[in-house]
Formats: structure tokens, sequence, C-alpha cells
């Protein structure tokens, strides 16, 4: 049996009736949780006669101590929560059809019993009274006040509203009214004397802004990420932790993270500004390809960025053509990687709140089967696997799997195989697209293990 922590927030899953696999899973971090009869699965029930009424991925977990949701991925017997169905696909409907079908979620309570054929999870949900909120304590919106109460659910920490959210501008614009105050804090000490010049990009966590010091003229970018989910001290300091490892990476193909910083429920950081702008943007002018020497030379240098880092110790886990930053202009264009493991720190911090589930969940379309199984993997493998989809969405203007519309997409990353390249671009060298299907290969492993492999395979056509 796992022990359970006491001092931080845990989720647990205790088999109260079944046969077979272990009696109790403990999750104390940020995690996702398939359960059903595939290899795969944790908790994984035992492919046998008395359960094959469970589907090989049957339903997904989405864990965020002390919160949880759960979702059903259109199973044949469905997925019941406390005696109540919250998912079955119709007999009519096949797998794939059913994955096209939306299906009931729900948010998980202390006590809670999940079914699965005969199979049945208690739902615990544990609190430290140390974390546990004073009643005659407001929660207020860290920015403007407003009151929060309803939104943060059971974590503690500070947090800055949903309105706030949809403005970081704002956000960032109050920030800089305090550092440039007489008296600023010492935390806002790094963007003192900087103005804010235009919005750069926008994501699901936050926005970047080009800034420049009115003092020296520098440029930066000036990134903000504003939790979905109130930040406690520990998820501060474990994300600020992860920040000031990739602030120490010094490469030409990796886009410098020069300081990061907390203040008012939000993180901040100002980057190495790239005038070029981002890869997707570049393909987007291009009419949504480029052509094969110029996608796999810029591929080459992300590579070698890749393996400084991976050298250092250091996985990005969140590789996409958003976060690749150009600089320089045509034969003279450089590539660098930026966000190096930001995205997924914030993730794993608890800080980005449930994203596996709902109208806001992530969109897998780089990301190998081996990040959704295991969440927390942070082997270099899954960033090669990253970078060669990537590469073939330059190439293809397609994803490796096909997430239509209606698709639940963690499912396609369960269940589909990535569509051979030369399907979708039959022009390119036979050699190149054996070289990027192998890289895009996640079974048994994935096909390139080190960003050097795959380098060295891709050098003839760069």
């Amino acid at each position: 049996m796992t022990p359970t922590p006491t001092d931080v927030p845990t989720i647990s899953l205790t088999m109260v009736k079944g046969l077979g696999g272990q009696s109790r899973h403990v999750f104390a971090e940020r995690s996702t949780c398939v359960l059903g009869r595939a290899d795969d699965c944790a908790p994984r029930l035992p492919d046998d006669e008395h359960h094959r009424t469970v589907s090989r991925h049957h339903c997904l977990l989405d864990i965020n101590p002390p919160e949880a949701r759960i979702r059903d991925f259109g199973s044949l017997n469905g997925t019941y929560v406390n005696g109540e169905k919250i998912g079955q696909r119709e007999k009519h409907q096949s797998p794939d059809e059913a994955a096209a079908v939306s299906y009931p979620e729900r948010d998980l309570l202390d006590g809670d019993e999940i079914r699965l054929g005969e199979t049945v999870f208690r739902v615990g949900i544990h609190v430290p009274a140390t974390l546990t909120p004073f009643a005659d304590v407001p929660a207020q919106c860290s920015n403007c006040g407003r009151d929060v109460a309803g939104e943060i659910g059971a974590r503690t920490g500070e947090y800055v509203c949903a309105v706030c959210q949809n403005d970081p501008g704002a956000v960032l614009r109050l920030l800089l009214r305090l550092a440039g105050s007489a008296q600023p804090t010492p935390e806002l000490a790094p963007i003192a004397g900087y103005t804010l010049v235009r919005e750069l990009g926008r994501g699901g966590m936050g926005a970047v802004y080009l800034a420049r010091h009115e003092a020296t003229g520098q440029v930066v970018g000036l990134k903000v990420m504003l939790p979905k989910a109130a930040a406690n001290t520990v998820a501060r300091d474990r994300f600020l932790r992860e920040a000031k490892l990739t602030s120490t990476l010094r490469h030409p193909n990796i886009a410098a993270l020069h300081d990061a910083g907390y203040a008012g429920g939000t993180f901040y950081f100002t980057l190495e500004y790239c005038e070029g702008g981002s890869l997707d943007r570049l393909v987007e002018r291009r009419g949504g390809k480029l052509p094969a020497n110029e996608a796999v030379r810029l591929a080459v240098q992300v590579l070698q960025g890749l393996e400084h880092a991976h050298d250092a110790g250091i996985v990005h886990r969140d590789l996409s053509p958003s976060n690749i930053l150009l600089t320089g202009q045509g034969a003279a264009l450089t590539a660098k990687v930026c966000d190096f493991g930001l995205a997924k720190a914030f993730d794993q911090a608890g800080l980005s709140g449930l994203t596996r589930t709902g109208a806001t969940a992530g969109k897998p379309w780089y990301l190998p089967r081996q990040q959704v199984i295991n969440f927390r993997n942070s082997s270099p493998a899954v960033d090669v696997w990253a970078l060669a989809a990537t590469l073939y969405r330059c190439l293809t203007g397609e994803f490796p799997r096909d997430f239509s519309r209606a698709r639940d997409p963690w499912q396609a990353v369960l269940q589909m195989t990535p569509t051979p390249i030369r399907e979708h671009e039959p022009s390119l060298p036979p050699g190149l697209a054996e070289v990027i299907d192998e890289a895009l290969r996640e079974t048994p492993a994935i096909g390139f293990q080190t960003a050097a492999e795959f380098r060295a395979a891709l050098s003839p056509w760069a």
C-alpha cells in the first residue's frame, strides 16, 4: 500500500470491490490517470473473463489535488459514479464513432465510488488542516479585489479572478506601475523600468508582450502566466525553482530566459526577444507548409538546442511550433526554442487547474502516447517525438494523427497511430519520410531516443 503524505493534498483510489491489481493508488501531484484493461493503464484491471465489460481505455481521471474530475471515453458498458452513469456509447456505435460524442463529466468528491464493470474504486480526498481555508477570511482576486470564493474551489493561495485573466495586459500593466513606484517591492525589481510596446502572442495560460526598458532601450519579451488555480506557497516555489533552472540554459538555439518572478498572483518572465516571431506564424504566412530543405534545416537547429538542454538534465515536455521562435532572415533564419519546461512545470505544480477535461481541455497535438499515459514522463525522447510531430506539421500542414473537430483528442492519442507522412505529402523523398515515420513510432518505444540520433538521421536533407 502506498503511504499517504500528510502535509500535502492528495487524491486516493482504493479498490473496494474487484479482482487483482494494486488495491490503493495515491496521487500527491498533478497527474492524469487512465483506467481500463490495457497494459498501459494505471490502475489496470485484469484482461480476463471477469472484466470483459471494461474497455481497454475506459475512462480518464484528471487529477490536481485536492480536485479531480472523471470522464468516460465512450465505453461500451459505461462508467458509474455513485450509481449514476456518466458515459456509455450506444450499442450500434463503434469506438471510433463514440469518440466523436461528448460525454458528461463529473467532479469527484471525497467518498465517491467509481464503478467500471464489477470493479469499484472509492475516492479519497485529503486536505491538510494547515491548508484548509478559514471561513472568516475572504477569498479575493489579487489583482482587483473581487470576491473569488466561487472560483477557487478547495485550493488555497493567491488567485487572479476570471475577469482579470481575460485581460492579462491589464494585470501586467498594474505590476509595471507598482514596479515603477517610489517604493517597489523586491519581487518586482526585475521588471522595474519596462513599458509595454505591443502584444506578441497569447495562449491558454497568459500572454507575451514586447517591452522596452526606458533607460537602456533594451527590448525583451515580457511574459505573464496567470494560474487557473489558487497558487499556494508550495506550488509557487516549485514552479519558480524550475524557472531558475531553465534560466541557466545558454545556447544559440535556445531563447534565453533572463528573469522570473512572482507578485500579486501572477508569474512574469523577461525573455530574449526574437523578431521573427514563432514557427507556426511562419508556416501560416507561407500558406501552411514549408519547403523540405528549410523545414529540416530549422528542425536540425531545434535538435541542437534540445541536445544542449537534455545534456543539462532539462526536458521541455511541451514542444510545438508556437514555442519555436525565429531570428534573422532567409538562409540566416535561426530557430530558438523558448519556454523550456515552463508550461509543463506550471501544469505539474497544479497551477493550470484541471486541463485534461472540459471545454478548456488541453490539446495534445504534439504529445506521444507515453506522455498521456504517464503524465510526468520527462525523458528526452518525448521532446524528440514532439519535434518530429512539429516537422510533420511544417511539411504537410497536418498533424500526425487525425484530430477531427469532434474527436476526443486524448482518446485519439491513446488509440491512433501516426499516419505515414507520404500519405499527406507524396512528394517527400522516401528516405526523409522513413526517418520522420521512424521518429514518430511509439511502440514498443519512441523511434529515436535522443536528439543527437534524430539530428544525425535528418542531416542528409538539411
